[in-house]
């Protein structure tokens, strides 16, 4: 089959300190990426002609032009309006509320579907991963915050004009640690990977760590994923015991989400917990368990996420080839 009488498809990650784009063939197989450094605070117009050119290069590097093009799905970091194609908030690039969806209409000639990277990485790992065949599948990311996601019966959970599921906001502490959304005792307060990192500074600031304060000092940029899990490795036991301290309030806020969803499979992903599965997952899954209603405790199963960096991209493109093609057979 000629290129040009092939379907295509594209999904964009817009979160985290890089763009990526990725075109996926009819069978889903990748074609094409590009991926492009996010520098903050760019502003509207700025951001957006970066993320339009990442898209242009991915298409380049696929070998395709736009009009091949059959829809692009968009992951995007925090609350979105997934009907309307309107992200509310992307605080890393300095916007506030924009028609996503419509600009990349206008510049590409095909439809956009946007959501919450978090709800787009639960659906490939739904899709593709580590949940497929899942009735109910509930994703956990932790990382600076903690991002949550749904897949139910096939379909992203979401309210009327807005993404849902933001785990990270559980208040689990009414009088605890201030929360970057204003609020105070946020889960993401005691379970992130933030809150793992400034807990882990301490530890080394009173020598409780000497690998991490070798290594990476008590700034916290520096007190990324893979640095916890060096540290652990050398020995630094305080660590260890931040890290599954964090691991055990996740299973709070993952028993919470189990008694109101259900989950059959709840899947845990992010660099936290590529960096050390095994010992969040037995902190998680333990906790877990010791908070959900008895009748929920042999109904669910923790998994971790398999698809890495790749899934929102793909879980992007995927998303958008299931509500564009739902909306051609109407």
């Amino acid at each position: 089959m000629a290129k040009a009488e092939r379907e295509y498809w594209l999904g964009f990650d817009l979160g985290g300190t890089k763009m990526l784009a990725a075109v996926y063939d009819k069978a889903f197989e990748p074609v094409g990426r590009k991926r492009c450094r996010t520098k903050a605070q760019l502003g509207v117009e700025a951001g957006v002609e970066r993320i339009l050119n990442t898209i242009d290069k991915a298409l380049e590097a696929a070998g395709i032009v736009a009009g091949q093009l059959a829809g692009i799905g968009i992951g995007c970091p925090g609350p979105v309006d997934p009907d309307a194609g309107i992200l509310f908030d992307l605080p890393n690039l300095g916007w506030g509320q924009f028609a996503m969806a419509a600009a990349l209409k206008k510049r590409f000639g095909c439809p956009a579907v946007l959501a919450n990277d978090v709800d787009i990485g639960t659906y490939a790992e739904f899709e593709f991963g580590a949940a497929k065949g899942g009735s109910c599948v509930l994703g956990v990311f932790p990382g600076t915050g903690i991002g949550g996601g749904c897949v139910h019966r096939g379909r992203i959970l979401s309210g009327t004009g807005i993404s849902s599921l933001e785990l990270g906001h559980i208040c689990v502490l009414p009088d605890g640690p201030l929360c970057g959304c204003g609020k105070r005792g946020c889960l993401e307060t005691v379970g992130s990977r933030l809150a793992i990192s400034s807990a882990a500074s301490v530890a080394a600031y009173r020598g409780e760590a000497p690998y991490l304060l070798e290594h990476a000092g008590m700034d916290l940029s520096n007190i990324r994923s893979g640095v916890l899990a060096d540290s652990i490795a050398a020995g630094d036991v305080a660590v260890a015991r931040i890290v599954e301290r964090a691991a055990e309030w996740l299973g709070v806020g993952i028993a919470t989400a189990v008694n109101l969803l259900a989950p059959d499979v709840v899947v845990l992903g992010g660099g936290l917990v590529e960096a050390m599965p095994k010992r969040i997952l037995k902190a998680a899954g333990r906790s877990a368990a010791s908070h959900v209603m008895p009748v929920y405790e042999d109904r669910f199963k923790i998994v971790v996420a398999e698809l890495g960096d790749d899934s929102t991209v793909k879980g992007a493109a995927a998303w958008a080839r299931r509500e564009i093609s739902e909306k051609r057979g109407r």
